[in-house]
This record gives C-alpha cells, sequence and structure tokens, in this order.
C-alpha cells in the first residue's frame, strides 16, 4: 500500500469519527432541549454553577485516563455548554409574574429591545415607550398600571427623562440600566416615592444568552419588587455583584471609561498611519490580533453611545486621566534615557499588583490567544 493509499485510509477513518462526533453533538442538543424545557417548567436557573464545575472536572479526568489533552476537552465542553444555554433561550421560566406587566421607556433602543425580548421569552407582557409613543400621548396610558418601569435611554438623558415620567402606582418598581448609577438613582427616587433599583449590565446587546453575565446591582432601600426582578436575573443565568452607587461610579471610571478612552485615542492613531488595517493585519501577532478585535469592535458599535458613556464621567475621570498621562510621560523619560533598570523597575512595581491573578490571566488569555489565531483568515 503506497503512503498516499495509507493516507487516504486513515483520512477516511477521520471522517468517520468526525460524522459520529455530529451525530452525538445532534443527541446532546436534543437532550439540553429537555433540560431547558424542565427548567422553564420548574422556575430553575439556566445556570448551575456546581453541576458545571463537576462536570468539567469529571471529563478532564477521563481524558487524562485517557491520554487526551484534558485542556482540549474542556474547550469542546464550554463551547456546547454554550450552545446549549443558547439554545434554551426560547421559553425561559417566570419567577416575577408580580411584576407583570413592564414598560420599557426606551424600549426600540438596543439594550431595550434586549431586555423587551428575554422578558417575552419568560411570559411577561412588555409595553414599548419610545418617542412616538410621547410624541402621539399613548405614554401615559402604556404607563397606567405598569407593575415594572424599566428606563433604558442615552446617559445625558436620563435624569429629564425620569423627571417627565407621568406619576407611577405606588407599587411599581422603578429601575435604570445605565452605566452611571449615582445621579441616575437620585433621579429615579426624586421621582418615585415606591421601589427603585439601579442595575448596570456589563454587556452589550449582542450577547447570545445571559449566562455567566454580570449584573451590577445599586439599592439604597430592599424591596420584595426589586426582589423579584433579582431573583428574574438568577434564573436567565446573570452573575449580580452588589455595591453602593457611590462605589459602582467610581469603579466604572477605571473599567469603563479609562478604557474607551485609551481605545478610542489608540483607534485614532492607527487610523492615521500609512499602513493600512489589512497590512497591519497580515504581519500581527495572535495578541495583537486579540487587541485590534478589541478595538475594532468598539468602533463598530454606536459613536453616540461611546461619546455618551465618556462624556458622562469625564468631569470625575479627569484627575485619572492626568495621572495616566504622567505615568505615560515618565515612561517615555526613562526610554528617552536609555534607562533600562527604571523600567524594570517600573515592570516589577506593576507586576505585584497583578500577582495574586497573574497565573489565571496568563491561562485564560493563552486560550484566547489559541483562538484569535484559530480564527485568521488565509488568503
Amino acid at each position: 500500500m503506497t503512503s498516499e493509499q495509507q493516507l487516504a485510509q486513515l483520512r477516511n477513518q477521520i471522517d468517520a469519527c468526525d460524522t459520529e462526533l455530529v451525530r452525538l453533538l445532534a443527541k446532546r442538543n436534543q437532550i439540553t432541549e429537555q433540560v431547558g424545557k424542565i427548567k422553564q417548567q420548574s422556575g430553575a436557573p439556566l445556570h448551575a454553577p456546581e453541576r458545571e464545575a463537576a462536570l468539567i472536572a469529571a471529563r478532564r479526568k477521563e481524558a487524562e485516563d485517557a491520554a487526551v489533552n484534558p485542556d482540549l476537552v474542556e474547550d469542546i465542553l464550554r463551547r456546547m455548554m454554550r450552545e446549549a444555554y443558547q439554545n434554551q433561550q426560547s421559553e425561559l421560566a417566570c419567577v416575577c409574574k408580580s411584576l407583570n406587566p413592564v414598560a420599557i421607556v426606551g424600549g426600540r433602543g438596543a439594550m431595550g429591545q434586549l431586555f423587551a425580548k428575554q422578558l417575552t421569552r419568560s411570559g411577561v407582557e412588555v409595553r414599548i415607550i419610545d418617542r412616538q409613543e410621547q410624541q402621539s400621548g399613548e405614554a401615559a396610558k402604556l404607563l397606567k398600571g405598569a407593575k415594572c418601569v424599566l428606563i433604558s435611554v442615552p446617559i445625558n438623558a436620563v435624569e429629564e427623562v425620569v423627571a417627565n415620567l407621568p406619576a407611577l402606582d405606588d407599587d411599581a418598581l422603578l429601575v435604570d440600566i445605565t452605566s452611571v448609577k449615582e445621579k441616575p438613582l437620585a433621579a429615579l427616587t426624586n421621582k418615585h416615592s415606591g421601589p427603585v433599583l439601579g442595575l448596570h449590565p456589563m454587556f452589550g446587546p449582542d450577547i447570545s444568552h445571559w449566562v455567566k453575565q454580570t449584573v451590577v446591582v445599586c439599592k439604597d432601600v430592599e424591596s420584595e419588587a426589586g426582589e423579584a426582578l433579582l431573583a428574574q436575573l438568577k434564573v436567565w443565568g446573570c452573575q449580580l455583584v452588589t455595591m453602593s452607587a457611590r462605589k459602582h461610579d467610581e469603579a466604572m471610571q477605571i473599567i469603563q471609561v479609562m478604557r474607551h478612552l485609551t481605545t478610542f485615542v489608540y483607534g485614532q492613531f492607527l487610523a492615521k498611519q500609512e499602513h493600512s488595517l489589512a497590512e497591519i493585519r497580515d504581519c500581527s501577532s495572535p495578541i495583537y490580533q486579540l487587541e485590534l478585535m478589541m478595538v475594532g469592535r468598539l468602533f463598530a458599535q454606536s459613536p453616540e453611545l461611546y461619546s455618551d458613556i465618556m462624556l458622562a464621567q469625564f468631569e470625575r475621570v479627569e484627575p485619572l486621566l492626568e495621572a495616566y498621562k504622567n505615568t505615560y510621560e515618565h515612561t517615555l523619560s526613562m526610554l528617552r534615557d536609555k534607562d533600562k533598570e527604571a523600567l524594570m523597575s517600573a515592570f516589577s512595581d506593576a507586576k505585584v499588583f497583578f500577582s495574586d491573578a497573574s497565573d489565571q490571566f496568563l491561562s485564560q488569555s493563552r486560550a484566547l490567544l489559541n483562538k484569535a489565531n484559530d480564527a485568521k483568515v488565509l488568503g
């Protein structure tokens, strides 16, 4: 048998294995769909962290025993789980029946539509209020009797929109989902004597499912209505992080505003260079491909949204920007002076900050880099 014939024979065996894998994936999908239906009927959360951890650990052990790379097995399992969570989104359990109906002010915006779709999947009646309803005078009618009013409008419009709302039912829950919390939460409290809640979904409208998505919760006073909405978010699989509005806004200055500002500046810088994006990508390492993806992701979205995010907290973030600029200039000075010792010392100082999580970050980034490299389109 020639080497070509041997290769053909082995490739046929690989094809047969792949066909069997597809059959098994289809079978697994059918089973997870049944799991989703039972969860929908029982009100169980989509995400079961203990079950997931035990499953991953067991399959990794089996992989090691079979001389298969456990990281490969875990990658495949996590991808299948993500698909399963996505498949279980069509019908969701409702544990917030007391909040029915829900009115979404700004419901035709991207985030408003995302919440409307998820609530509808959970069997909640959703009323959409946007410019046309406000102009036609339908807004007051749609808000009457609403047990939850969710504000999903641009940051710079929240206070005005909330102030102009008609009187709500005393027991209605008034919620906002903007990325700044202190001023909006104060606006909600000033407007409404009933329960209020500040939420910041730490994700955009392009998510495929809500499982493991982080939502920051800011509340001055607990309420039954607020707890009902939080319980619904948990059923959807969200991870809830509770903190004060002030603490949230301070954290967002670093996590969100500073990140967007530096990405915004770097994107402008790249756009002014002589090299095309294609030329830069062609000679990029996987890690730079990943960085380019994150920069490109920002510029694929709404310029108004990101302008509002940066402007909303600019006064507060300006001292941080000054400190950032000083750090940059100090680093530039060390480079000009060719001061390797000073550069190494600065590196070591920063390394201490990341030390506790450095191994985890290295492992996670390696997985992302492998995926970025796998996703390359070769001409």
